[in-house]
Order: structure tokens, then C-alpha cells, then sequence
């Protein structure tokens, strides 16, 4: 086989099913094995953006890694965001660029970039391919590096002359042998007993779990240690799904945006129990005043995490599932308490609301609130970033795993509409639906095209404020009004300086999305009014294939509760400041 005959060989050896892409000059000896494979589907994107972001919703979704294939140069360095989105989130995928041939490499040649030296920093390993007869083992470590332990992306760089070179006697490989990767899947039985030890005697433990939960396919284990401690948990936004929102302890999500009984309960407890969590910014706020009161455990299985930003006192390394495993069945059953009461009581007192009645526009939060009613129960939402994303992990009932997919660690707009494309290709039959901004949906819509021609069934709701809302909103309440170019309908009729939103701004649609929708042969609807809003979701959803459902939603609406940045969470602002 040839290097090109090699590499698909390997992806259906792994059971990839599914490739994204864009092709060009370096991967044409790869593109043309694909040409006569009719094991693998590929999906041509329309943008290498797109690609990455789609493999990445796809593995979300699925549970398995995700593959691209990119040309060299400009194709290559269009993955870079994409890569370090999946970085960020712990989300395994193959990115496989092409590159010009070996002995180019270095004099500049045309569409030559070191991939190896761009992506270092941005993905969990990397590979320049140098000759042939190492192509098979390094392709058979990229997925084993992809999915195992804390998963992440995998870049590997191909020149084409290692694609048309020929291996005499390939093998596809059995094992993979890496002296110095030796993931951590077994906690440390001595730590494992210290911390049900510690929840045994706590008198107000309190579980923070995140997206390590969802990888480790952990939903049951963690559902089965709270049935039988009744331990109050708050959940990140990558976490979302891993237990019913409904559960009776669930407080919601912490953190910047998160729930006031959320954050109340992680300045009270006593126990801290972080289970695939990075302490992020996010959540602790000013890192040297978060849960100074409580004794922090930490289990994940990456090793550099523990400690990383917020001391362990408990530290366990290891796989989330297996360890959780063992804690239940050292734990004692502890019935609902006077601490089950006080964080139940912040949750009554400080519900997350909105109030439609008294607005004669649309609120986004109740876009949101009809469609968890209206959706299907097997339906994945799929986020961009920005107000949005956080009223759709609010107001959009969670209730199962991977079935919330959003950009968390990198915060990546135009994510989207291409990962949601992504897990619709990975979830045949399930509803998969992407909640957008008017900003983001704009970073990557052309992949509208992508679905239309591929009859892939996406459901687009575009929350139109005509603003970049969370820029605005940090404009509005910490740089005095002062909105510097977040309003996305100004026209050159506007003032020099927006004062925001006043009866002389322009009514028109710029762009018009339901224009853009029709343009590819996607149905586009649009809601003004909010005694609209259920017509237009039960339409859009009821619809075969992609539709584009767009609501003018109001422009000055804001996310809360809300910790200012680099405050510490006693510092939550919990609703708009008079």
C-alpha cells in the first residue's frame, strides 16, 4: 500500500465511519483512495473551520474520536481554533494536514507551515510524519493518545510524498507501546478511603462535577452515589446532562453565570468534592477566596489538574467511573439533612425567572423555556457562545448525557452550526438543535450550504439582539455604557459613538438570515412577536431537514446572577443593578 492506501486503511481499522474536510494539492493522493472508499463517508465542509469544529461536535455527541483531513498551508491553519477548542473541553480528535514534500520542508515552499510548532501548544500531542514505514504506528498512536486518559485533539502532518510512497509490507498494528504515556485509570485505595472517610463525616458536603463525568461515561455511577448520600451538587456547563436537571439536589450551574444556590452553597460547604473539574476562572472567580472553608477533594484523571489552581487536600487520580465505583460502596447512606434544606431554600428563593408577560418583546429566555417544551426528548442542543449559551444551559432542561455540546474552555463563537452539524451526522434519528447568537451564527454560515447539500437535518435558532450581548453586557455594567462597537446593526445613519438601543436605531435585517436560509435552500422563518414564538418552533422543528428559525429577540437583556471578573463570588451580582 501506498501512505494514502495506509491512512484509510488505519481510520476504518479504528471505526471512523465519518470524515470532515476540505481537500487541495497535498491530500489529493488521500482524496483519491477516499474517492474509491465507500466504507467511510466523507463530508465536505466549506471551511476548514468547519471541518474541525463538526469532527469535534461528531466525537461530543458519539463518545468516539473525530477525524479530519486538511491540505497544507492555509487549509492547515484553519484548524487551529478548532483544535484548541477541543483542547480547551478534553475532546478527542484526529487532525490530519497535509504538508509539502519531506525534502521542501524548511525553504518556504508553497502552502508550507509548521503545523508541528503551531499546534504544540494547542493540542495534547502532535506528528510529523517523516517517512512511510512510520506512518501505520504513529496513525495507530494518534487515536490511542486521542481517546485515552484526559482525551484531547491529536494533529498529524503528512507530506505528500509520504502519501504516494509505497510500504511493502504493511500491517495494520495490533498495540501501540509508549514508554512514557501510562494514563492513571485506578484511584489510590488509601485516598479513595480518606475521602468517604470525609464524606462520612462532613456536615455540608457539596459535589462540583464537570465534563469529566460525560467522558468517563460516569451519568450512572455519579447518579447512584447521590441516590444514596443525597449530597447537593452543582454541575458545570460541560458537566450539563450528566444527571437529570430535575434531580431533587441539583442547585444548577456555578460559577461567572451560575445559579445563586449554586454559588451560595460553594461558600458555605464544608466538603468539596471537584470530580472532572478544572477549577477554572470561571467558577472560583478570585482563586485565593474560593471555598477557603471547605477541605477540597479532587478526582480526575489528569494528574497536572490536581492542585493546579485550587489546593487538594484529598487528591484522586484516576478514572472517574472506576473511582466513583469504589466510593459508593464505601460511603454510608446519609439521609436528607438540615444542610438539604438550606441549599434547597436558596434554590426556592432565588429561582432562575424572566418575566414575558410585562414585555411586549421577545425574551431570549423564554425562545429558550418553549423549546425545552416543545423539543423532542431526544434532542442534542448544540450552543454557540455569548448570552445565549448561558440562557440555553439555564433555561434548557438538561437530562441526559452528551446531549448539551458547547465551546466551555475556549469560548469559541461559530462553533455552533459546523458541531452541530457534526453530531447530527454522529446521531442518526436524534433532533439535534444549535442555538446561536446574531454574532456567532455569522462566524461560520456557510456551513448552511453544508447541511442543505447533505440533507443534514439541523435545527438553527438564531437569538437576534442585533448586539455581540456579553460584550455589551460587560459594556454596560463595568465600562459605563460605553458601547464600542458590539451593535451590529450600525448603518452609517448611526451617531459617531452608540448610545444604545433609542427609537432612531435602523429596523432593517442586516443580514436578513432568512434570506441567507432561502439562498440555500433552507426554509427560514421568523418570529417579531412573542405570540409568535410557538408557531415558529413548532414549524421549524416539525420540518424535514435544515431549517433556519430566527427570533428577534430584545436588545438589552442581560445574563444573571453574574460575578464580576476577578471578583470573588461573594461578590455575584444577582439580578440587574438598579
Amino acid at each position: 500500500m501506498n501512505g494514502a492506501e495506509i491512512l484509510i486503511d488505519v481510520l476504518i481499522n479504528e471505526g471512523v465511519d465519518t470524515v470532515f474536510g476540505y481537500p487541495g494539492g497535498s491530500v489529493i493522493p488521500i482524496f483519491d483512495v477516499l474517492y474509491r472508499t465507500d466504507t467511510i463517508r466523507f463530508i465536505l465542509t466549506r471551511h476548514e473551520q468547519g471541518a474541525t469544529h463538526a469532527a469535534d461536535g461528531y466525537a461530543r455527541a458519539t463518545g468516539k474520536v473525530g477525524v479530519c483531513i486538511v491540505t497544507s498551508g492555509p487549509g492547515a491553519t484553519n484548524t487551529i481554533t478548532g483544535i484548541a477548542t477541543a483542547k480547551m473541553d478534553s475532546v478527542p480528535i484526529i487532525v490530519i494536514s497535509g504538508q509539502v514534500a519531506a525534502g521542501n520542508i524548511g525553504t518556504d515552499a508553497f502552502q508550507e507551515t509548521d503545523m508541528v510548532g503551531l499546534t504544540r501548544s494547542i493540542c495534547k500531542h502532535n506528528y510529523l510524519v517523516k517517512n512511510v514505514e512510520e506512518l501505520p504506528r504513529i496513525l495507530k498512536e494518534a487515536f490511542f493518545i486521542a481517546r485515552t486518559g484526559r482525551p484531547g485533539p491529536v494533529a498529524v502532518d503528512i507530506p505528500v510524498n509520504v502519501s504516494n510512497s509505497i510500504l511493502a509490507n504493511y500491517q495494520y498494528p495490533k498495540d501501540v507501546s509508549l514508554p512514557g504515556y501510562k494514563p492513571v485509570t485506578n484511584g489510590n485505595q488509601k485516598q479513595i478511603e480518606k475521602l468517604a472517610r470525609a464524606i462520612n463525616e462532613a456536615k455540608r458536603p457539596l459535589l462540583y462535577t464537570g465534563g469529566g463525568i460525560i467522558s468517563a461515561s460516569a451519568s450512572q455511577e455519579l447518579l447512584a452515589l447521590l441516590d444514596k448520600t443525597n449530597i447537593p451538587i452543582v454541575v458545570t456547563l460541560m458537566g450539563l446532562g450528566a444527571i437529570p436537571a430535575d434531580y431533587p439536589t441539583f442547585l444548577g450551574m456555578p460559577g461567572m453565570h451560575g445559579t445563586m444556590a449554586a454559588n451560595l452553597a460553594l461558600t458555605e460547604c464544608d466538603l468539596l468534592i471537584g470530580i472532572g473539574v478544572r477549577f477554572d476562572d470561571r467558577i472560583t472567580g478570585k482563586a485565593e477566596h474560593f471555598a477557603t472553608q471547605a477541605t477540597v477533594a479532587h478526582i480526575d484523571i489528569d494528574p497536572a489538574e490536581i492542585s493546579k489552581v485550587i489546593k487538594a487536600h484529598i487528591p484522586v487520580v484516576g478514572d472517574a467511573k472506576k473511582i466513583l465505583r469504589e466510593l459508593i460502596d464505601k460511603v454510608k447512606p446519609r439521609p436528607r439533612d438540615d444542610w438539604n434544606s438550606r441549599t434547597q431554600s436558596w434554590k426556592d428563593q432565588f429561582p432562575m425567572t424572566y418575566n414575558q408577560a410585562n414585555e411586549s418583546s421577545i425574551l431570549p429566555q423564554y425562545v429558550i423555556d418553549r423549546l425545552n417544551v416543545l423539543a423532542p426528548d431526544n434532542s442534542i442542543i448544540v450552543t454557540d457562545v455569548g448570552q445565549h449559551q448561558m440562557w440555553a444551559a439555564h433555561f434548557y432542561r438538561h437530562r441526559r448525557p452528551r446531549a448539551f455540546l458547547s465551546s466551555g474552555g475556549l469560548g469559541t463563537m461559530g462553533f455552533g452550526l459546523p458541531a452541530a452539524l457534526g453530531a447530527a451526522i454522529g446521531c442518526p434519528g436524534q433532533t439535534v438543535i444549535t442555538i446561536s447568537g446574531d454574532g456567532s451564527i455569522q462566524m461560520n454560515i456557510q456551513e448552511l450550504a453544508t447541511c442543505a447539500i447533505n440533507d443534514i437535518s439541523v435545527k438553527v435558532i438564531i437569538l437576534n439582539n442585533s448586539y455581540l450581548g456579553m460584550v455589551r453586557q460587560w459594556q454596560e455594567l463595568f465600562w459605563d455604557r460605553r458601547y464600542s462597537h458590539t451593535c451590529l446593526k450600525r448603518v452609517s445613519t448611526c451617531p459617531p459613538v452608540c448610545p444604545g438601543p433609542n427609537a432612531n436605531c435602523p429596523s432593517d435585517y442586516i443580514p436578513d438570515f432568512v434570506k441567507i436560509a432561502k439562498a440555500n435552500h433552507i426554509p427560514g422563518l421568523r418570529a417579531t412577536k412573542p405570540s409568535e414564538v410557538d408557531a415558529v418552533l413548532k414549524e421549524g422543528l416539525n420540518q424535514p431537514g435544515p431549517v433556519v428559525m430566527e427570533f428577534i429577540v430584545k436588545s438589552i437583556e442581560n445574563v444573571f446572577p453574574m460575578i464580576p471578573p476577578g471578583k470573588p463570588i461573594s461578590a455575584i451580582i444577582p439580578g440587574r443593578p438598579a
